[in-house]
């Protein structure tokens, strides 16, 4: 009885909204799976933007010499580095979360572990940002082979593409939540995906656009995490960079909301 009403007498430690020691379970799970899929995953993530890089930067660069005063492959090697975010951050959002809910219903049992939703949305999340902002490196490696300038402001390249990441990722998962089945990735992909990519200063300078399709630029993730990246190699802009990075983190934080309700809503409601 005396050990009882010690108990009692003593406050409850307050549990914090984000664990860490719940998210390393989810990490070390996700650790423990790359190390056998990594070479497939890798693979797919690095050549996909580098044969975007050597098609362009040849193709278009044989007959565009200069762009916005860069050469052409150094304009373009640097804005590949979002396509690289994005086919690594929101495809794995997207397909990854829906099969390991739908059909290998993993995440019912780490939610029987005292993992809560969102520790288990943010764990996955920062996860696949890691992975993004290293595989985003990779165009900009391939470009420095064929004469990019290196510059320490690159150092800033994996930070910019986890954020970037970090907002897709949280976009896939919100996504995957919502759609009924995985077969309806194709509409977020060719309607989605596919615009944002097209648009964002990556492959011509959105200068050229129509003045409603600049504006429509302001509000793509990719466009900013460009800017950034080409900021980061040319020479660091800091009013505009501060802009860009509040764009991400909006982004980022928008997504994070969306993605830990509706997959609340699927996994426990």
């Amino acid at each position: 009885m005396s050990d009882i009403r010690t108990a009692q007498a003593q406050p409850m430690t307050r549990v914090r909204w984000l664990e860490l020691s719940a998210m390393s379970g989810v990490w070390k799970r996700e650790t423990t799976l790359f190390r056998r899929y990594w070479l497939s995953t890798t693979f797919s993530s690095v050549v996909e933007p580098t044969i975007y890089l050597l098609a362009f930067g040849f193709g278009f660069g044989s007959l565009i010499s200069v762009v916005n005063g860069f050469r052409y492959i150094e304009f373009l090697g640097t804005g590949v580095v979002a396509t690289a975010v994005l086919f690594s951050s929101a495809f794995a959002g997207m397909f990854a979360t829906f099969i390991r809910r739908v059909f290998q219903k993993s995440y019912d049992a780490i939610l029987a572990t005292p993992v809560d939703v969102h520790e288990l949305v943010a764990a996955e999340a920062t996860w696949i940002a890691s992975k993004a902002g290293v595989y985003g490196c990779a165009p900009l490696l391939v470009a420095m082979a064929f004469g990019l300038d290196p510059s320490w402001g690159m150092l800033l390249v994996p930070f910019i593409g986890f954020l970037t990441g970090l907002g897709f990722a949280l976009f896939g998962i919100w996504v995957s939540a919502v759609v009924p089945s995985i077969d309806s990735f194709n509409y977020i992909i060719s309607g989605v995906l596919t615009p944002l990519f097209l648009v964002a200063g990556t492959f011509f300078p959105i200068d050229g656009l129509p003045d409603w399709a600049q504006a429509l630029a302001q509000v793509n993730p990719l466009y900013h995490c460009v800017q950034l990246v080409r900021d980061a190699a040319f020479g660091l802009q800091p009013l505009d960079d501060l802009y860009h990075v509040a764009a991400l983190v909006v982004f980022a934080a928008l997504m994070g909301f969306l993605a830990e309700r509706k997959m609340r809503s699927r996994l426990i409601d």
